[in-house]
């Protein structure tokens, strides 16, 4: 994502670095999450196969993006995520590990999600783990989420707040909105909203809509377009994939 093949890691480490801060796992096509974990002994996978990305003039391909979950208990879930970035200008082929991260996510209270009265609450929190191939000054942060579900028979929404240290060892916070329509429904329509500000000089305005097919209990297609303002940065992305389980034990 460069004017010239020399310069391309100094533009794309900090273009990558707006773009991907990873503090809260993500809940496709969001980049906030649900108070809800996959069942014990069983894998989720979060797959992005190819997403489109631009900031500015810059051109980005993300292919894959991928979030691993596995649920180690009735109330603790182990996720693990990355994604390969590749730029689309024509005088660069930077490609890049980013967004890479190892968290814990627990349910604080079984609510609406787990059939239960009353909002679900969970936690996520853990490591933010350096790029690879990207930002040269990416190091080792860390997270921790609140997450809060309600689900109505015409609705769901999700609410989350993220405190972080970011790879840049910056102070970070995101706040966002997830809304869903009916969850019986084959075909929901979706959207999420969300304010991030890195204190390290980068804030992040979002609005999202989409759709989430739920093709079965255990399979999910997506869809995503989202448009943002990253400091005076206009940015569009298109999101698409698929979420899908099976048990290992």
């Amino acid at each position: 994502m460069t004017r010239s093949p020399r310069n391309a890691g100094l533009v794309l480490a900090p273009i990558l670095a707006m773009a991907w801060h990873g503090n809260a796992q993500a809940y496709r096509p969001f980049d906030g999450t649900d108070a809800a974990i996959a069942e014990p002994g069983q894998v989720e996978i979060e797959l992005g196969p190819a997403q489109y990305l631009q900031t500015g003039s810059e051109r980005t391909l993300v292919a894959p993006a991928v979030v691993f979950n596995y649920g180690l208990s009735e109330r603790w879930e182990l996720v693990l995520q990355s994604e390969a970035v590749h730029s689309l200008m024509e005088d660069s082929s930077k490609s890049s590990l980013v967004g890479n991260g190892l968290f814990l996510k627990a349910i604080l209270r079984e609510g609406s999600l787990q059939g239960q009265l009353g909002p679900s609450i969970a936690t996520e929190f853990g490591f933010i783990l350096p790029d690879l191939n990207g930002d040269p000054t990416s190091g080792t942060g860390g997270s921790v989420a609140g997450i809060v579900s309600q689900q109505w028979p015409w609705m769901t929404v999700h609410l989350n707040a993220a405190i972080a240290i970011t790879r840049q060892q910056t102070a970070d916070a995101f706040f966002g909105v997830i809304v869903e329509g009916p969850h019986d429904w084959p075909l929901r329509p979706v959207a999420e909203v969300f304010y991030e500000r890195d204190f390290g000089g980068v804030t992040t305005t979002s609005a999202l809509v989409g759709a989430i097919w739920q093709v079965r209990d255990n399979i999910a297609f997506d869809v995503g377009l989202r448009g943002a303002q990253v400091n005076d940065q206009p940015l569009r992305e298109v999101r698409f994939g698929v979420t899908f389980g099976f048990p290992v034990r």
